[in-house]
Protein backbone atom coordinates (compact mmCIF):
# COMPACT_ATOMS: atom_id res chain seq x y z
CA UNK A 1 0.00 0.00 0.00
CA UNK A 2 1.34 3.52 -1.20
CA UNK A 3 0.41 6.13 1.06
CA UNK A 4 1.51 8.59 -0.84
CA UNK A 5 -2.08 7.36 -3.26
CA UNK A 6 -5.22 7.97 -0.88
CA UNK A 7 -6.91 5.19 -2.54
CA UNK A 8 -4.04 2.40 -3.00
CA UNK A 9 -5.37 -1.06 -1.89
CA UNK A 10 -3.99 -2.78 1.20
CA UNK A 11 -2.11 -5.40 -0.23
CA UNK A 12 0.24 -7.34 1.89
CA UNK A 13 -2.42 -8.04 5.17
CA UNK A 14 -1.58 -10.02 8.08
CA UNK A 15 -4.87 -11.56 10.15
CA UNK A 16 -4.11 -12.35 14.08
CA UNK A 17 -5.95 -15.32 14.94
CA UNK A 18 -8.18 -17.53 13.37
CA UNK A 19 -11.28 -18.33 15.86
CA UNK A 20 -14.98 -17.78 15.50
CA UNK A 21 -14.13 -14.27 13.72
CA UNK A 22 -10.45 -14.80 12.31
CA UNK A 23 -11.86 -17.63 10.05
CA UNK A 24 -14.62 -15.54 8.13
CA UNK A 25 -12.27 -12.98 8.08
CA UNK A 26 -9.82 -14.82 6.77
CA UNK A 27 -12.45 -16.82 4.00
CA UNK A 28 -13.21 -13.23 2.37
CA UNK A 29 -10.43 -11.66 2.47
CA UNK A 30 -8.92 -14.61 0.38
CA UNK A 31 -11.98 -14.11 -2.07
CA UNK A 32 -11.86 -10.44 -2.31
CA UNK A 33 -8.04 -10.53 -2.68
CA UNK A 34 -8.63 -12.33 -6.53
CA UNK A 35 -9.70 -9.32 -7.25
CA UNK A 36 -6.51 -6.86 -6.18
CA UNK A 37 -4.06 -7.33 -7.92
CA UNK A 38 -1.12 -8.22 -6.10
CA UNK A 39 -2.92 -8.68 -2.81
CA UNK A 40 -1.34 -11.26 -0.54
CA UNK A 41 -3.15 -12.86 2.85
CA UNK A 42 -1.47 -14.02 5.55
CA UNK A 43 -2.69 -15.15 9.43
CA UNK A 44 -0.33 -15.02 12.58
CA UNK A 45 -1.08 -18.55 14.24
CA UNK A 46 0.54 -20.10 17.53
CA UNK A 47 3.20 -23.05 16.55
CA UNK A 48 0.71 -25.21 19.35
CA UNK A 49 -2.44 -24.46 16.87
CA UNK A 50 -0.89 -25.51 13.69
CA UNK A 51 0.16 -28.62 15.36
CA UNK A 52 -2.92 -29.72 17.20
CA UNK A 53 -4.41 -32.96 16.75
CA UNK A 54 -7.82 -31.34 17.40
CA UNK A 55 -10.05 -32.31 14.38
CA UNK A 56 -11.51 -29.07 14.44
CA UNK A 57 -8.50 -27.12 14.05
CA UNK A 58 -6.71 -29.14 11.80
CA UNK A 59 -9.99 -29.00 9.53
CA UNK A 60 -9.31 -24.72 10.14
CA UNK A 61 -5.10 -25.31 9.15
CA UNK A 62 -6.16 -27.18 6.26
CA UNK A 63 -8.51 -24.52 4.93
CA UNK A 64 -6.54 -21.74 5.57
CA UNK A 65 -3.60 -23.62 3.35
CA UNK A 66 -6.28 -24.57 0.78
CA UNK A 67 -7.15 -20.33 0.34
CA UNK A 68 -3.74 -19.88 0.07
CA UNK A 69 -2.78 -18.05 3.04
CA UNK A 70 0.38 -17.81 4.15
CA UNK A 71 1.07 -19.39 7.71
CA UNK A 72 3.45 -17.20 10.04
CA UNK A 73 3.99 -18.21 13.37
CA UNK A 74 3.97 -16.02 16.56
CA UNK A 75 2.82 -15.86 20.11
CA UNK A 76 0.75 -12.52 20.56
CA UNK A 77 0.21 -12.98 24.85
CA UNK A 78 3.82 -13.99 25.27
CA UNK A 79 6.11 -12.14 22.41
CA UNK A 80 6.99 -8.68 23.75
CA UNK A 81 5.98 -5.53 21.54
CA UNK A 82 9.35 -5.01 19.99
CA UNK A 83 8.93 -8.39 18.55
CA UNK A 84 5.31 -8.39 17.39
CA UNK A 85 6.30 -5.18 16.16
CA UNK A 86 9.19 -6.85 13.98
CA UNK A 87 7.02 -8.92 12.40
CA UNK A 88 4.06 -6.46 11.80
CA UNK A 89 6.26 -4.68 10.02
CA UNK A 90 6.70 -7.00 6.89
CA UNK A 91 2.97 -6.17 6.07
CA UNK A 92 1.30 -3.07 4.95
CA UNK A 93 -2.14 -3.72 7.18
CA UNK A 94 -2.47 -5.47 10.41
CA UNK A 95 -6.11 -6.48 11.33
CA UNK A 96 -6.98 -7.94 14.96
CA UNK A 97 -8.80 -10.78 15.46
CA UNK A 98 -7.92 -12.70 18.54
CA UNK A 99 -10.23 -11.20 20.99
CA UNK A 100 -10.74 -10.73 24.42
CA UNK A 101 -9.24 -14.68 25.52
CA UNK A 102 -6.00 -13.26 24.80
CA UNK A 103 -5.97 -10.93 27.88
CA UNK A 104 -7.60 -7.65 28.83
CA UNK A 105 -4.01 -5.85 28.12
CA UNK A 106 -3.45 -7.78 24.56
CA UNK A 107 -5.53 -5.15 22.36
CA UNK A 108 -2.99 -2.09 23.60
CA UNK A 109 -0.10 -4.41 23.50
CA UNK A 110 -0.82 -4.96 19.72
CA UNK A 111 -1.64 -1.62 19.05
CA UNK A 112 1.16 -0.32 20.66
CA UNK A 113 3.02 -2.79 18.22
CA UNK A 114 1.19 -1.97 15.26
CA UNK A 115 2.38 1.57 15.92
CA UNK A 116 6.22 0.72 16.65
CA UNK A 117 6.13 -1.25 13.13
CA UNK A 118 5.46 1.44 10.96
CA UNK A 119 3.21 0.07 9.05
CA UNK A 120 0.30 2.58 6.91
CA UNK A 121 -2.90 0.74 8.16
CA UNK A 122 -4.57 -1.09 11.60
CA UNK A 123 -7.90 -2.32 12.15
CA UNK A 124 -7.95 -3.47 15.87
CA UNK A 125 -9.98 -6.00 18.03
CA UNK A 126 -13.15 -3.32 18.57
CA UNK A 127 -15.79 -5.96 16.99
CA UNK A 128 -18.06 -4.89 19.18
CA UNK A 129 -20.45 -2.55 20.86
CA UNK A 130 -20.06 1.48 20.58
CA UNK A 131 -16.92 2.01 23.66
CA UNK A 132 -17.36 6.10 23.39
CA UNK A 133 -20.88 6.45 23.89
CA UNK A 134 -20.80 3.51 26.67
CA UNK A 135 -17.66 5.56 28.28
CA UNK A 136 -15.26 4.43 31.15
CA UNK A 137 -16.32 2.93 34.48
CA UNK A 138 -18.91 0.59 33.61
CA UNK A 139 -19.60 -2.57 34.66
CA UNK A 140 -17.42 -4.75 32.06
CA UNK A 141 -13.87 -3.33 32.60
CA UNK A 142 -12.68 -4.82 29.38
CA UNK A 143 -14.56 -2.12 27.69
CA UNK A 144 -12.53 0.88 29.06
CA UNK A 145 -8.89 -1.02 28.03
CA UNK A 146 -10.78 -0.74 24.28
CA UNK A 147 -11.53 3.29 25.14
CA UNK A 148 -7.63 3.41 26.10
CA UNK A 149 -7.02 1.90 22.18
CA UNK A 150 -8.88 4.26 20.80
CA UNK A 151 -7.27 7.23 22.81
CA UNK A 152 -4.09 6.00 21.69
CA UNK A 153 -5.03 5.86 17.80
CA UNK A 154 -6.32 8.94 17.67
CA UNK A 155 -3.51 10.56 19.39
CA UNK A 156 -1.24 9.91 16.57
CA UNK A 157 -1.53 10.34 12.80
CA UNK A 158 1.34 7.93 11.26
CA UNK A 159 -0.63 5.10 10.93
CA UNK A 160 -4.49 4.84 9.75
CA UNK A 161 -6.89 2.74 11.59
CA UNK A 162 -9.88 1.61 11.12
CA UNK A 163 -12.49 -0.08 13.69
CA UNK A 164 -15.70 -1.78 12.90
CA UNK A 165 -18.34 -1.87 15.62
CA UNK A 166 -21.01 -4.82 15.17
CA UNK A 167 -23.22 -4.92 18.25
CA UNK A 168 -22.88 -8.60 19.85
CA UNK A 169 -22.23 -11.45 17.90
CA UNK A 170 -25.55 -12.50 16.99
CA UNK A 171 -24.96 -16.36 18.52
CA UNK A 172 -23.46 -15.10 21.77
CA UNK A 173 -27.46 -13.73 22.16
CA UNK A 174 -28.79 -17.14 22.46
CA UNK A 175 -25.50 -18.97 24.69
CA UNK A 176 -27.25 -20.90 27.02
CA UNK A 177 -24.36 -19.52 29.34
CA UNK A 178 -25.42 -15.79 28.54
CA UNK A 179 -28.70 -16.33 30.15
CA UNK A 180 -30.81 -13.72 28.01
CA UNK A 181 -32.56 -16.77 25.81
CA UNK A 182 -33.39 -20.05 27.60
CA UNK A 183 -34.62 -22.67 25.41
CA UNK A 184 -34.86 -25.49 27.76
CA UNK A 185 -37.71 -23.09 29.99
CA UNK A 186 -39.25 -21.07 26.97
CA UNK A 187 -37.84 -17.72 28.72
CA UNK A 188 -35.94 -14.45 27.70
CA UNK A 189 -34.42 -13.06 30.29
CA UNK A 190 -34.31 -9.03 29.05
CA UNK A 191 -31.42 -7.08 29.92
CA UNK A 192 -32.80 -3.96 31.36
CA UNK A 193 -36.46 -3.67 30.24
CA UNK A 194 -37.85 -5.26 27.44
CA UNK A 195 -37.33 -2.17 25.53
CA UNK A 196 -33.76 -2.24 25.58
CA UNK A 197 -31.78 -2.70 22.65
CA UNK A 198 -28.92 -4.73 21.32
CA UNK A 199 -27.49 -4.82 18.04
CA UNK A 200 -26.27 -8.28 16.48
CA UNK A 201 -24.00 -9.53 13.67
CA UNK A 202 -23.42 -13.08 12.71
CA UNK A 203 -19.06 -13.60 12.50
CA UNK A 204 -19.71 -14.28 8.84
CA UNK A 205 -21.30 -11.15 7.83
CA UNK A 206 -18.49 -9.50 9.80
CA UNK A 207 -16.01 -11.33 8.10
CA UNK A 208 -17.64 -10.27 4.47
CA UNK A 209 -18.06 -7.32 5.55
CA UNK A 210 -14.85 -6.36 7.07
CA UNK A 211 -13.51 -7.65 3.63
CA UNK A 212 -15.48 -5.15 2.12
CA UNK A 213 -14.44 -2.43 4.39
CA UNK A 214 -10.72 -3.35 4.00
CA UNK A 215 -10.83 -2.91 -0.28
CA UNK A 216 -13.40 0.08 -0.60
CA UNK A 217 -12.73 2.87 -2.81
CA UNK A 218 -11.86 5.20 -1.85
CA UNK A 219 -10.29 3.85 1.36
CA UNK A 220 -12.12 3.92 4.30
CA UNK A 221 -9.27 5.45 7.09
CA UNK A 222 -9.15 7.07 10.79
CA UNK A 223 -13.03 6.17 11.12
CA UNK A 224 -15.24 4.06 12.74
CA UNK A 225 -17.47 1.68 10.20
CA UNK A 226 -21.07 0.46 11.71
CA UNK A 227 -22.61 -2.78 11.05
CA UNK A 228 -25.33 -4.72 12.15
CA UNK A 229 -26.78 -7.71 11.04
CA UNK A 230 -30.51 -6.92 12.96
CA UNK A 231 -31.22 -4.35 15.56
CA UNK A 232 -33.98 -5.12 18.07
CA UNK A 233 -35.34 -5.04 21.82
CA UNK A 234 -35.31 -7.89 24.07
CA UNK A 235 -39.11 -7.98 23.75
CA UNK A 236 -38.82 -8.25 19.89
CA UNK A 237 -36.08 -11.17 20.17
CA UNK A 238 -39.22 -13.06 22.31
CA UNK A 239 -41.67 -12.13 19.78
CA UNK A 240 -39.59 -13.72 17.00
CA UNK A 241 -38.64 -16.72 18.88
CA UNK A 242 -42.22 -17.44 19.30
CA UNK A 243 -42.40 -16.86 15.14
CA UNK A 244 -40.19 -19.14 14.63
CA UNK A 245 -40.14 -21.16 17.08
CA UNK A 246 -44.02 -21.50 17.47
CA UNK A 247 -44.44 -22.00 21.21
CA UNK A 248 -44.59 -19.48 23.78
CA UNK A 249 -42.05 -18.11 25.97
CA UNK A 250 -42.38 -15.63 29.21
CA UNK A 251 -41.05 -12.73 29.11
CA UNK A 252 -38.43 -12.16 32.33
CA UNK A 253 -37.11 -8.08 32.73
CA UNK A 254 -33.72 -8.52 34.68
CA UNK A 255 -32.92 -4.97 36.10
CA UNK A 256 -29.76 -2.82 35.97
CA UNK A 257 -29.78 -2.90 39.60
CA UNK A 258 -30.56 -6.87 39.65
CA UNK A 259 -27.53 -7.31 37.73
CA UNK A 260 -24.87 -4.99 39.41
CA UNK A 261 -26.23 -6.98 42.55
CA UNK A 262 -25.63 -10.22 41.23
CA UNK A 263 -22.31 -8.57 39.75
CA UNK A 264 -21.01 -7.47 43.39
CA UNK A 265 -21.20 -10.65 44.54
CA UNK A 266 -19.08 -12.29 42.11
CA UNK A 267 -17.26 -9.13 40.79
CA UNK A 268 -14.84 -11.01 38.13
CA UNK A 269 -17.46 -12.97 36.57
CA UNK A 270 -17.23 -12.51 33.01
CA UNK A 271 -20.47 -13.30 32.08
CA UNK A 272 -22.03 -11.30 34.95
CA UNK A 273 -19.72 -8.23 33.77
CA UNK A 274 -21.36 -8.22 30.29
CA UNK A 275 -25.23 -8.75 31.31
CA UNK A 276 -24.61 -5.44 33.70
CA UNK A 277 -23.43 -3.20 31.10
CA UNK A 278 -25.61 -4.45 28.16
CA UNK A 279 -28.81 -4.05 30.40
CA UNK A 280 -27.95 -0.11 30.36
CA UNK A 281 -28.36 -0.33 26.99
CA UNK A 282 -25.89 2.87 25.84
CA UNK A 283 -24.06 2.24 22.97
CA UNK A 284 -25.57 -0.95 22.43
CA UNK A 285 -27.61 -0.75 19.64
CA UNK A 286 -27.74 1.63 16.26
CA UNK A 287 -29.99 2.00 13.84
CA UNK A 288 -29.53 -0.20 10.89
CA UNK A 289 -29.78 2.69 7.95
CA UNK A 290 -27.22 4.25 8.72
CA UNK A 291 -24.74 0.95 8.42
CA UNK A 292 -22.07 -0.06 5.82
CA UNK A 293 -24.38 -2.95 4.81
CA UNK A 294 -27.28 -0.79 4.28
CA UNK A 295 -25.66 2.12 2.85
CA UNK A 296 -23.91 -0.43 0.33
CA UNK A 297 -27.00 -2.55 -0.32
CA UNK A 298 -25.04 -5.98 1.32
CA UNK A 299 -27.23 -8.60 2.54
CA UNK A 300 -27.18 -9.66 6.33
CA UNK A 301 -28.86 -12.01 8.59
CA UNK A 302 -31.63 -10.90 10.77
CA UNK A 303 -32.36 -12.64 13.85
CA UNK A 304 -35.82 -13.88 12.27
CA UNK A 305 -33.47 -15.97 10.00
CA UNK A 306 -30.79 -16.71 12.52
CA UNK A 307 -33.90 -18.27 14.84
CA UNK A 308 -34.54 -20.10 11.63
CA UNK A 309 -31.68 -21.55 10.37
CA UNK A 310 -30.13 -22.52 13.74
CA UNK A 311 -33.04 -23.30 15.96
CA UNK A 312 -36.07 -24.05 14.52
CA UNK A 313 -34.29 -26.39 12.34
CA UNK A 314 -33.16 -28.07 15.11
CA UNK A 315 -36.37 -28.27 17.35
CA UNK A 316 -38.03 -29.81 14.20
CA UNK A 317 -35.09 -32.08 14.13
CA UNK A 318 -35.91 -33.17 17.50
CA UNK A 319 -39.61 -33.34 17.64
CA UNK A 320 -40.05 -30.62 19.63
Amino acid sequence: MNQADPNANSKNILVLGAGELGMPVLRNLARRAKTVAGAKISVLLRNSAVESSEPAKQQDIAEIRSLGIEIVLGDLVNSSIDELALVFARYDTVIGCVGYAAGINTPMKLARAALQSGIPRYFPWQFGVDFDVIGRGGPQDIFDAQLDVRELLRSQNQMEWVIISTGMFMSYLFEPEFGVVDLQKDVVHALGSLDTAVTLTTPDDIGALTAEVMFAQPRIRNEIVYLAGDTVTYGEVADKLEAGLNRSFTRSIWTVQYLLDELARDSQNMMSKYRAAFAQGRGMAWDKSGTFNQIHGIPVTDVSSWINANLASRSSNDGL
